[in-house]
């Protein structure tokens, strides 16, 4: 098998991206010019000649300018190209195109839950209101491990397990504020989440963030299914656990009484992640994530994209996907909040990429924000919500959201994603329970160095042995089958408890 040597995505751009290594002196195919440096895999080389100031382009989208004159053969990366401001226009829904729906839309089999939602796992969740009852909503999870102690879950094997998702807030904050707003909003979406069975809510019982006013955020009410109690009013620590340990035993029969049926993909939402991305991200499994999104909308479900300051530079590609003028403005509008956010705090939204992103070939955030829309596919965009708000359209969708992908994803949940989709070049590590994670790598080598943590390789386009369409719809089927019961890699390792971490941006008093 040979693969090219580099990749040229439109006649337009003023860079070809490398393939694989290219050593210095290469006569580049079809181009008729030689490279003058070596060039990582991954990295850009220059087309033309590039005078200092000018424009640069890949997918025929200004990237970030040349900061000095670039000849062509060289490589460009952060030592030649800087961050760029760039004016577009929006053109709010001119892109947006009906949906051709599927006739008979895809199935597979989830649980449905006595009041109706659908879910791809059976959890039970233990839930803290502020970090202090973290160690006793650990220790009573820890009782139920089925690494551990496989026998206390022995006569339950409908029950995927007891997750505590616990994390470092919840008191200092102002009530009234908008971060004690966002981290309820957090808590209360995982308290209703489908792929939890039963909830346990544990506090402390003193704290700013209490658990009656996360139950108020969507109008809960403790019962059989969510069971809510404090440290202060069981009488200490073991008390506590004790308590906890007992409720899950109690909780347990009723948990284990489900059966997977066949059910619409309409039920399916999937959060749609990258990290550790990399020059062949938007190249690769980007767009063949896109693929697979188009054919779930199709088939009726729903796709959250997030990362807000990850799509600056390439909104106005979603802008024009709008399906209203009203979902464009608040694309918009959470954009502004981005830079003005950034700006009282002393950032700039071109912090990111990170240094891994640089070392994989992305230079500025105009370039890694095109890349990665393309998660989203071509569908309008239907909705656009801020961080944790329950999604209620189906098809396409933004969330707001930081870029960390912890954080996010940790919002998709709380919004409804039962299921998430992860992309990364650099390789990475993660799940996010109550939801299963699939890893996309990008790239052949990423695949080759760490497939026991990536589901499937879509390195698989460079290579030439596979097409986007193709792998689109490979990784449909890949949804579909984990949504069935197929256990994820980052599943199999135990990832997704340590991951909750809900976005924080008050001030801590």
């Amino acid at each position: 098998m040979s693969i090219s040597t580099i990749i040229r995505l439109r006649p337009e751009d003023d860079v070809v991206i490398a393939a694989k290594a290219i050593p210095a002196g290469t006569v580049l195919p079809d181009l008729g010019i030689a490279t003058l440096q070596d060039i990582p895999a991954g990295h850009k080389v220059a087309v033309r000649d590039l005078k200092a100031g000018s424009p640069v382009r890949k997918y025929n989208q200004i990237i970030g300018a040349a900061s000095a004159d670039i000849p062509a053969g060289a490589h460009i990366h952060v030592h030649n190209l800087v961050m760029t401001e760039v004016e577009h226009d929006f053109a709010i829904g001119s892109a947006a195109e009906p949906v051709e729906m599927a006739a008979e839309p895809a199935t597979f089999m989830g649980i449905r839950r006595a009041d109706g939602r659908v879910a791809t796992r059976n959890y039970i969740g233990i839930l803290t209101s502020v970090n202090c009852s973290a160690r006793v909503a650990r220790a009573i999870a820890d009782h139920f491990r089925r690494d551990l102690r496989p026998e206390v879950l022995a006569d339950f094997p409908n029950v995927d397990g007891v997750v505590a998702l616990t994390h470092g807030i919840g008191c200092g904050v102002d009530t009234r504020s908008e971060g004690m707003a966002m981290v309820r909003r957090t808590l209360a979406g995982y308290a209703v989440h489908p792929n939890f069975g039963a909830v346990l809510m544990i506090g402390l019982g003193c704290e700013a963030n209490q658990i009656s006013d996360i139950l108020a955020e969507r109008g809960l009410a403790a019962g059989e299914g969510l069971r809510t109690f404090t440290i202060q009013e069981q009488g200490g620590t073991a008390k506590t656990i004790q308590h906890g340990i007992e409720q899950i035993k109690a909780m347990l029969p009723a948990i284990n009484d489900v059966e997977r049926e066949p059910l619409s993909a309409s039920h399916i939402v999937v959060g749609l992640q990258c990290g550790g991305s990399d020059g062949y991200s938007g190249i690769t499994a980007n767009p063949a994530l896109g693929a697979a999104v188009d054919l779930l909308v199709k088939n009726g479900g729903t796709a959250i994209l997030s990362e807000t300051p990850e799509v600056y530079g390439a909104e106005h590609l979603l802008t024009r996907r709008a399906c209203s003028e009203e979902v464009g403005r608040k694309l918009i509008d959470r954009i502004e909040w981005w830079k003005e956010y950034c700006a009282r705090n002393g950032a700039e939204m071109n912090n990111n990429p990170s240094a891994g992103n640089k070392a994989g070939g992305l230079t500025t955030i105009l370039e890694k924000s095109l890349g990665a829309v393309a998660k989203g596919g071509t569908t309008p965009l239907n909705g656009v919500y801020q961080y944790a708000e329950p999604v209620t359209a189906s098809g396409f969708v933004f969330m707001d959201s930081p870029g960390f992908d912890p954080i996010s994803a940790t919002g998709q949940v709380a919004s409804g994603a039962n299921l998430i989709c992860f992309t990364t070049g650099r390789g990475s590590a993660f799940g996010c329970m109550p939801s299963p994670s699939l890893k996309l790598a990008t790239n052949t080598a990423t695949w080759n160095r760490q497939e026991e943590d990536m589901d499937i390789n879509c390195g698989t386009i460079i290579d030439g042995t596979a097409t986007i369409e193709g792998l689109g719809q490979e990784i449909f089927q890949m949804i579909l089958d984990c949504a069935s019961g197929k256990p994820s890699k980052s599943e199999l390792f135990g990832y997704g408890q340590d991951e909750f971490v809900p976005w924080q941006v008050s001030v801590v008093t």
